[in-house]
C-alpha cells in the first residue's frame, strides 16, 4: 500500500495504492488525522488504484470522518471499493464522487 499526497485546486488529495488491510492501513489512519490538524480544505481520498479492502479500511474512513466532518470525501473508487461501498452502504454516511475534480468542487456540507 502507498499513499502520495498531493495539493491539487486548494484541496489535500490523499491518492492511495495498493491493498489497505489490517496489516498496512495504519499510514491511512495517519494521514487522515494529520490533515485533520491542517487548516479546513477539503480531504480527497483517491480510491482508484485501490485493489482490496478491508473492514479495517472501512472503520479507518469512517474514523477519518469523524475527523474532517465533511472536508472528506471519496472519489474514484477501484471496482473492488465501489462494492465494497454499495454493500456495506457507505454512501450513505460518506460523500462518494466519481472523480477527483468533483469531489474537490463539491460544496461543503455542514
Amino acid at each position: 500500500m502507498r499513499i502520495v499526497p498531493r495539493q491539487e485546486q486548494g484541496a489535500l488529495v490523499l491518492a492511495v495504492t495498493g491493498d489497505l488491510d489490517i496489516d498496512n492501513v495504519t499510514p491511512l489512519g495517519a494521514a487522515l488525522e494529520s490533515a485533520a490538524a491542517d487548516g479546513d480544505d477539503p480531504v480527497v481520498v483517491d480510491l482508484s488504484d485501490v485493489s482490496f479492502a478491508d473492514s479495517t479500511t472501512v472503520n479507518v474512513l469512517l474514523q477519518g470522518q469523524t475527523l474532517l466532518g465533511p472536508r472528506l470525501r471519496l472519489a474514484e473508487p477501484s471496482p473492488f471499493v465501489e462494492r465494497l461501498i454499495g454493500v456495506l452502504g457507505l454512501d450513505s454516511v460518506l460523500p462518494v464522487f466519481p472523480t477527483v475534480t468533483e469531489a474537490i468542487a463539491a460544496p461543503l456540507r455542514r
